[in-house]
């Protein structure tokens, strides 16, 4: 039966009344048996937890319910007297797991108020930690609202820490101080967390990350390093705004900034005491209970919503594995897939999953199947956007062979060959597949340019995926352009042959895709490739324009992003042979920076374009 709520005004520590009492006091009424609930992340009630784990005799068959929390257990190592049944498996937790202790439940962190709601998770008791009341009477959860809000409407009895260092927060995060049947004051910091630096994977990969994310985007942004390194990379951003499970430290310098402008809604916060003096009283940040801030349809309903799910292994369908690194539980189901899917139905969103190539100890992320250590928590048709350090792959939409391609490509160089190997034999790629890339994808070849007409066009390296694109490009060519390209009357573009103008090594061999529309959906309307002869030095060369893009300096830039890309790379110089009736590409060739030498034989001009070392 629900309570009916007395506001009681008063506001300080020292006026707490009679239901003020000790620590020990207040864990001396846990009883055998007793389902004790334990307050979220930085808002973990640490006086009465430390009191409970102190309590000599135990209580029997005392189980602690919680989600990530900032330390339970106690000792170094750690150790516990009581059973654990978690929704999350926190540093903390995964000490524990050694003692046999420890119970995780496969759930949404979205779910779990609900369980409260039903009363399918049994709450005798709920340890919390609160602001102090204010003179309306009601305690803030502040940085802690999640699902510990719902914990205290269902526990039997609420026994609450009052702490002057917790901020009070806006939104939902309000208790009425008459739910709360015991009091006990504390005063010490609040837990504060920050990420560990993030190394040269996560860096690499939170760039790319960044790349994906817009003007006026709405960000979750959740834990991890990448996607908390990923907000350093923001700061040309404008009209940013925030809906996340929790904050966390990088948002402060994005809100003192003028990035984030919009809104800023969360369930937890998780940073220094500059994090909580910013959300202190601060109307703009508004905390509410988990499963209004992991809804899809809430999600769905916010434009441009961008969620990022770290994951830990992903298969080569597009399966992924977002619980367990290693055979260890690590976080667990948690709010990734709910927000996933909530970006899937927001108008302009994207739904990224981003993870390394590999775990830390040595094992591919990237893997021909998920093995039965690795639940699947993202289903391979709901996957969009995939990162590694090695590059991103675009999935939906996309084939088993297409989407095998592409996640090979983004896989550890040393796991590809392997992995090409293990595709042929589940027959998702077909015999004799190549692929020609062993490092990573040179995002940083990528340009932006502007045609004579003022169209916008990104010059990019190909990829390995670019061959459907590639082929279409092929089919809107004119039999007179297929013909000065290829030398040959052909109808079709071969698989194999598409594969060769995509795959290249990005060292002896380049190829350039001149590219429109958004990243999801892009059109090659122009392509450039060479192949490098190792004993003349010199690199053959060939294009390929959309007749739609023909007349606007489009090959002239391409010719010039070849060239200056194959200087970069100790190339002599570029070979082509090009008909006679091909005036138009004899014209780039003879615009371009480098010297030229023109021999024509029997209807072909055999072009010799040496660099200026080579060239005098």
């Amino acid at each position: 039966m629900p309570r009916t709520w007395r506001v009681v005004a008063t506001s300080s520590t020292g006026e707490l009344g009679e239901r003020q009492i000790s620590a020990d006091e207040a864990v001396g009424l846990i009883r055998p048996g007793d389902h004790v609930f334990v307050g979220s992340a930085c808002g973990t009630p640490r006086t009465l937890v430390e009191a409970l784990e102190l309590r000599d005799p135990a209580p029997d068959g005392v189980v602690l319910v919680h989600s990530l929390t900032d330390r339970v257990g106690i000792g170094d190592p750690p150790r516990t007297a009581y059973r654990h049944r978690v929704f999350y498996v926190g540093g903390d937790v995964r000490a524990l797991l050694d003692s046999g202790r420890v119970e995780y439940v496969p759930v949404s962190l979205a779910d779990v108020p609900r369980l409260c709601r039903n009363g399918l998770l049994r709450l005798d008791v709920a340890l919390i930690q609160v602001a102090p009341p204010d003179e309306e009477g009601m305690c803030s959860l502040g940085v802690s609202v999640d699902v510990t809000r719902d914990a205290v409407l269902a526990a039997r009895t609420v026994i609450a820490e009052v702490n002057p260092a917790m901020p009070r927060t806006a939104g939902e995060s309000g208790i009425p101080l008459d739910r709360i049947d015991h009091l006990v004051a504390v005063e010490r910091p609040l837990a504060e967390y920050v990420h560990d630096p993030a190394d040269d994977v996560a860096e690499q990969v939170s760039r790319y990350v960044a790349r994906l994310i817009d003007d006026g985007a709405t960000l979750q942004v959740g834990l991890g390093r990448v996607p908390n390194r990923m907000l350093s990379h923001l700061t040309n951003r404008v009209g940013l705004a925030i809906h996340s499970d929790v904050l966390t430290e990088p948002v402060v310098d994005l809100v003192e900034s003028g990035v984030v402008t919009g809104p800023v809604v969360a369930s937890l916060a998780m940073g220094t005491r500059r994090l909580y003096d910013l959300i202190d009283q601060n109307p703009r940040f508004a905390f509410h209970p988990v499963d209004h801030v992991c809804d899809p349809a809430t999600i769905g309903d916010i434009p441009s919503f961008v969620s990022i799910t770290q994951a830990f292994a992903i298969d080569l369908t597009g399966q992924v594995c977002t619980e367990l690194l290693d055979g260890v539980v690590y976080g667990g189901v948690s709010t990734g897939p709910s927000f996933h899917r909530g970006a899937l139905e927001s108008p302009g969103g994207k739904a990224i999953v981003c993870l390394a190539s590999r775990t830390p100890v040595g094992r591919a992320a990237v893997r021909g199947a998920l093995g039965p250590e690795q639940p699947v928590a993202i289903a391979r048709a709901d996957v969009h956007w995939v990162i590694t350090e090695y590059g991103t792959a675009h999935l939906f939409g996309r084939s088993t062979r297409e989407r095998a391609i592409s996640l090979i490509e983004i896989a550890h160089p040393d796991d590809r060959s392997a992995l090409l190997e293990e595709a042929t034999a589940l027959g998702l790629v077909p015999r004799g597949q190549q692929l020609r890339s062993r490092t990573a994808y040179p995002v940083g070849e990528e340009r932006d340019v502007r045609l004579r007409d003022d169209r916008a066009v990104v010059i990019r390296p190909t990829r390995a995926g670019d061959m459907r694109a590639m082929q279409e490009l092929f089919f809107r060519l004119s039999p007179e352009d297929v013909h000065t390209r290829f030398f040959h009357k052909l109808s079709s573009l071969t698989d194999e042959a598409a594969h060769h103008l995509c795959s290249v090594g990005y060292e002896d061999e380049m190829a350039f895709a001149a590219v429109i529309g958004p990243a999801e959906r892009e059109r090659i309307v122009g392509a450039s490739c060479y192949y490098l002869d190792p004993a003349s030095g010199l690199a053959d060369v060939a294009y390929m324009i959309d007749p739609d893009w023909q007349g606007a300096g489009l090959g002239s830039l391409l010719h010039g992003r070849t060239v200056e890309y194959a200087r970069a790379h100790g190339v002599r110089g570029l070979s082509a042979d090009v008909l006679v009736e091909n005036a138009a590409m004899l014209r780039v060739f003879r615009r371009g920076n480098h010297g030229l030498s023109v021999t024509t034989s029997a209807g072909v001009h055999e072009v010799r374009m040496l660099f200026e070392s080579d060239a005098r």
